[in-house]
């Protein structure tokens, strides 16, 4: 990759390899490595104008440290996941940008410039610095954030289990415990002015018998 200042910027000098690499890379087969050989030999990009688009991919996320495709890489060529995987690298190779705008995706060109000069310290009028700005609104152009907020919130969203004939299984909530009902009994006895103790054996085996069996 051409010089970057701090490493902070990744860009292309050639940066109009950024659109034709990622246009071809959607209808080439995926490589066990990304090497010079298939950058040019199936991409059709060559020379040393192209050499600088392998570590630009590995900075976005495309390609791992030993070139070999991410899954980022195999989800930018589905075309129902392409724009928000281009979202999800422009993050990955655009961090130091973020960090002082996180919606510097939908900035204009003079604002996305002055962050740039921002970041790197350059003189605005650099060739470097156009570089920097017409690499990342390559790799913009592929992008699409709102595909990208939805897979988040898809990806975050919970459902219930389902049974087997399709329905929630939703647990029901749980019962207050049903109340027992208690009785007290109070019973008052009227004893007989009598010192006869079978009378009093009587009448206690009466209530044992009757009340308390």
């Amino acid at each position: 990759m051409a010089g970057e200042p701090a490493g902070k910027i990744p860009y292309l000098s050639a940066y109009g390899n950024i659109t034709k690499g990622l246009e071809k890379i959607k209808t080439a087969s995926v490589p066990d490595r990304f090497t010079q050989d298939f950058l040019s030999t199936k991409l059709g990009l060559s020379g040393g104008g192209a050499r600088p688009l392998t570590p630009y991919l590995k900075r976005a996320g495309f390609l791992g440290p030993d070139g070999s495709p991410t899954q980022l890489y195999k989800q930018f060529r589905n075309s129902a996941l392409s724009g928000a995987a281009a979202a999800q690298a422009m993050r990955n190779a655009y961090p130091a940008l973020y960090e002082l705008n996180e919606y510097v995706h939908e900035a204009d060109d003079k604002t996305l410039k002055g962050l740039v000069v921002q970041v790197t310290g350059l003189e605005p009028d650099s060739t470097t610095v156009k570089a920097m700005v017409a690499s990342f609104k390559a790799l913009k152009a592929f992008a699409n954030f709102d595909a990208a907020g939805s897979m988040l919130e898809d990806n975050g969203a919970t459902e219930a289990p389902k049974t087997e004939n399709g329905k929630a299984d939703i647990a029901p909530a749980p019962q207050a415990p049903t109340p027992q009902l208690k009785l007290g009994y109070t019973i008052n006895l009227n004893l007989p002015n009598t010192t006869d103790v079978a009378v009093f054996n009587a009448i206690f085996k009466s209530l044992r018998e009757h009340l308390l069996s």
